[in-house]
């Protein structure tokens, strides 16, 4: 019914052709396009992950998830005493570390978060666990500072009366 030498001739054709691409296409082929990587649940790491494509915790990470552009998503089953930088972090077990986003952080009424969150916008669900700050800013731009003489700005009597009590 098949012919089994046409489809292996055809695989060794891909394979000859990609042998000869340079390193560059050898690199966009190893980075999944809309891909979702997954730490399962029995899975445990100590160490540093960095992620070029979505990932899914269920399992135990200590250390840090460094995921830039991406969604980190810990599952209800994932326990995390890690730091995590990404586009979007979604919590629905428990983090033990701050959290850096660089669109939003989501944690869902099973989620519970001891740590910092860091992001534009933060969406704690009712029933969340949160301990910890929450520093948001979604105006914010890198390398502008705030107004120094804010106070005189906002209340120009009180800039006049604190300058007359000075001299």
């Amino acid at each position: 019914m098949f012919n089994v030498k046409k489809d292996r001739d055809t695989s060794r054709s891909v394979l000859k052709k990609s042998s000869r691409g340079s390193s560059e296409t050898l690199k966009r082929a190893s980075v999944s396009i809309g891909g979702k990587a997954m730490i399962g649940p029995t899975v445990v790491i100590d160490g540093n992950i960095t992620s070029a494509e979505d990932l899914i915790v269920e399992g135990k990470v200590s250390g840090t998830i460094s995921a830039t552009g991406h969604e980190v998503t810990v599952g209800e089953s994932g326990q995390l005493k890690a730091n995590i930088s990404a586009k979007i972090v979604r919590i629905e077990g428990k983090v033990e570390g701050d959290i850096s986003a660089g669109e939003k952080v989501i944690i869902s009424k099973s989620g519970d978060v001891l740590g910092n969150i860091d992001a534009p916008r933060v969406n704690l669900e009712d029933g969340a666990k949160f301990k910890g700050s929450i520093e948001m800013d979604p105006e914010e731009q890198p390398g502008i500072k705030a107004v120094a003489n804010a106070k005189a700005d906002l209340f120009p009597g009180a800039a006049t009366s604190e300058k007359s009590s000075v001299s």
